[in-house]
């Protein structure tokens, strides 16, 4: 690696590691570039050498906030027996740890990032490669990709190989599955529910459960 990578790398961990103690202190909605510079100990405008603006800077410091996730989420999917329980309990994972931490996965999968939200996702994990480690090689290609519909329809491409559901069925499952998670995301991100997250777990999973395991009775029709 040059020099001035290596550089560029340190300043960019001094910058991410500020504004992660910063959401920890004091919460995502509280940090500032102003706030981000004396916490690092630079001035603003040395910032905006490297993030282009403050919502890179609050993704890239999330990211290190989803440790948890990405180590877990190989474990509940070692547990399943197909590729469809396999779908169930990655989205089991997805759910028990966005519901605990909703602004942290709001800042990571759905904060307007503006192009290329995956490029960010690549150079996370170039600065902080250790993050990888104990990954399987089947599931980094899911974590390096942003878009939640992407991630899930994976096994559900599986899925239809080995003929457990129907084609024609795939992306309808996909999108009621990412539906569900969402309202009951929204609702628990903007306080609408006293939901405990365990509780709004167990309903997400047994309305997306019910879609999953009874997908081949029904006759999925897009609206046109």
């Amino acid at each position: 690696m040059k020099k001035k990578e290596i550089q560029m790398g340190r300043m960019w961990k001094y910058f991410v590691d500020a504004t992660a103690e910063i959401i920890e202190e004091e919460g995502l909605e509280n940090v500032t570039i102003r706030k981000v510079a004396d916490k690092a100990g630079y001035n603003s405008a040395t910032i905006y050498n490297y993030f282009s603006e403050i919502s890179h800077l609050i993704f890239f410091a999330s990211m290190k906030f989803m440790k948890n996730y990405t180590d877990e989420v190989s474990l509940y999917i070692e547990k399943g027996k197909d590729p469809l329980e396999k779908y169930l309990l990655a989205w089991e994972c997805f759910c028990n740890h966005s519901f605990k931490q909703p602004q942290i996965f709001h800042a990571v999968f759905i904060m307007d990032l503006g192009d290329q939200p995956e490029k960010l996702l690549e150079d996370y994990y170039k600065i902080y490669p250790s993050d990888l480690i104990n990954i399987p090689e089947e599931l980094k290609s899911i974590l390096f990709e942003r878009n939640v519909s992407k991630r899930g329809r994976s096994f559900l491409e599986i899925a239809l190989k080995e003929g457990l559901i129907k084609e024609e069925n795939v992306d309808s499952i996909n999108e009621l599955t990412i539906l569900i998670w969402q309202g009951m995301f929204t609702n628990i991100l903007n306080n609408r529910k006293s939901y405990e997250f365990q509780e709004a777990v167990k309903i997400t999973m047994g309305y997306i459960s019910e879609i999953v395991n009874n997908a081949n009775l029904f006759n999925f029709q897009k609206a046109n």
